[in-house]
Formats: structure tokens, C-alpha cells, sequence
């Protein structure tokens, strides 16, 4: 059985800790994760829609609500 299939096997408070304890890991400086090549592309695409009008920001709370309607 996979580590990904046990976690799944957990009840919602372990996977809590679980991922409380692989963020504190993965957070330390030291240990960056490289973006990938195609995110700076991404970036700027978005950021000349943004520029051009053509695409509209979202504060954190309204992209929430949009994205649970889905």
C-alpha cells in the first residue's frame, strides 16, 4: 500500500497533524522548491491580461466564494 493511500486511510485529525507536520517541513529554508521553466511564461501572460484590462484580479475572499460555486 502506498504512503498516500494509508494517509487517506486516516481520520480527518491525523490528516491535520499529517499536514501540519510535511508543511513545517517543506517550509524550512534550505529546502526551496525550483519552479518550474513554464511559470515565469505563465506569469507574464497573466500579468499582460491584468495590464491590458483583459483579465480582472480577485481578492483572496471573492475568488473563494467563485470557486465553490463550481
Amino acid at each position: 500500500m502506498s504512503v498516500q493511500e494509508l494517509a487517506m486511510q486516516l481520520p480527518r485529525v491525523e490528516k491535520l497533524r499529517l499536514m501540519e507536520a510535511l508543511w513545517d517541513d517543506l517550509s524550512h529554508e534550505g529546502q526551496e522548491v525550483e519552479s518550474p521553466s513554464w511559470h515565469e511564461a505563465v506569469l507574464k501572460e497573466t500579468e499582460q491580461r491584468v495590464a491590458s484590462g483583459e483579465e480582472v484580479p480577485l481578492d483572496w475572499d471573492a475568488a473563494k466564494r467563485r470557486l465553490r460555486r463550481l
